[in-house]
């Protein structure tokens, strides 16, 4: 529950933590649209570089940010799985022959039913996940033996670049969104939201009340997780056994999840509506702040950097630079 970066916020003080939330929110959509436009795997290769400069410049650890990319370990893997079987173009680099046979089928049955009963005890889970999926390949290739399906497996040049291209795209996206709010406190969130959506209020938009609401959430996320993370253990202590029981009994077992969870969702927010109105908060009233926020020499040095860069993704596009 704890991988998930995304709405949690750590304590800085560097250079980051300085920056106006209103140029983060605003940096953070040329991020991903840069992200979005780069058009080769040199590039990519060399955007994620240099996000990963950035993160080691702001003092966040970076094992707190790949703890951010367990959640979509299964999505990577499949991914890689997916587009390295299905690309045949470019240089064939491992091409032999897979067997599922009387004797590899029960061997890979036999890994995973191991792997699930040691995976508590290891330590390094994301590791030998990888080194499982290895293996289910190896015992296909050295197995041949008995009645046997046969079908060829290859890899070529080009399924590899594409899946390293994917996968880095998905990384500087997870990144780069959980770099806003692990650097910025809910309220600067909420004032930064407000001021970037300020020109809609020319339609009725209702600005406000629409920020409040995303930065509430992404608040909230966090916060969540924690109290679920709490009901499990509470009910793990009671002999509950979330991954090892039956599919009926699972089910059973969600369902006596997500009750307290809602119970202590409508709570909170019970709690915090409270709170809002003992502070004087009314929906559609103007607001003061005490802090005022101002747009720094390094403000506008970071969205000039991005601009540039997306300038000359632009141009590459078009052919009127070298591209990679």
């Amino acid at each position: 529950m704890h991988n998930i970066t995304i709405g949690q916020y750590v304590y800085g003080t560097t250079w980051i933590y300085k920056l106006d939330p209103r140029v983060k929110i605003i940096s953070l959509i040329l991020g991903l649209v840069l992200t979005f436009m780069i058009p080769s795997f040199i590039m990519m290769s060399a955007l994620l570089g240099l996000v990963v400069i950035m993160v080691l410049t702001t003092g966040i650890p970076f094992m707190k940010m790949l703890k951010g990319m367990k959640a979509l370990i299964f999505l990577l893997t499949f991914t890689f799985v997916l587009q390295v079987f299905n690309i045949k173009t470019g240089t064939e680099l491992v091409s032999t022959e897979m067997y599922l046979s009387l004797t590899s089928i029960p061997a890979i049955i036999l890994l995973i039913v191991g792997y699930n009963l040691i995976k508590r005890q290891i330590k390094y889970r994301m590791l030998s996940f990888f080194a499982v999926v290895i293996l289910i390949f190896v015992l296909q290739a050295f197995l041949p033996y008995g009645p046997n399906f046969k079908y060829d497996f290859s890899i070529y040049s080009d399924g590899l670049v594409r899946t390293g291209f994917l996968l880095f795209r998905i990384m500087i996206v997870v990144i780069l969104s959980s770099l806003l709010t692990l650097t910025t406190m809910t309220t600067d969130l909420n004032n930064g939201l407000e001021s970037v959506m300020k020109p809609l209020k020319i339609v009725k938009f209702p600005v406000a009340e629409i920020a409040m609401m995303l930065s509430l959430t992404l608040r909230f996320i966090p916060t969540l997780l924690e109290e679920t993370t709490k009901i499990m253990k509470a009910q793990a202590s009671r002999g509950v056994e979330f991954s090892e029981s039956k599919l009926k009994k699972k089910i059973g077992q969600i369902v006596s999840l997500l009750i307290p969870i809602f119970i202590i969702s409508f709570k909170r927010a019970e709690d915090l509506a409270n709170a809002m109105e003992a502070r004087g908060y009314v929906i559609g009233d103007k607001r003061t702040k005490i802090d005022v926020m101002a747009i720094a020499l390094v403000d506008v040095l970071a969205v000039l950097v991005l601009v540039g860069l997306i300038t000359v993704v632009i141009l590459m596009n078009m052919g009127f630079l070298h591209a990679f």
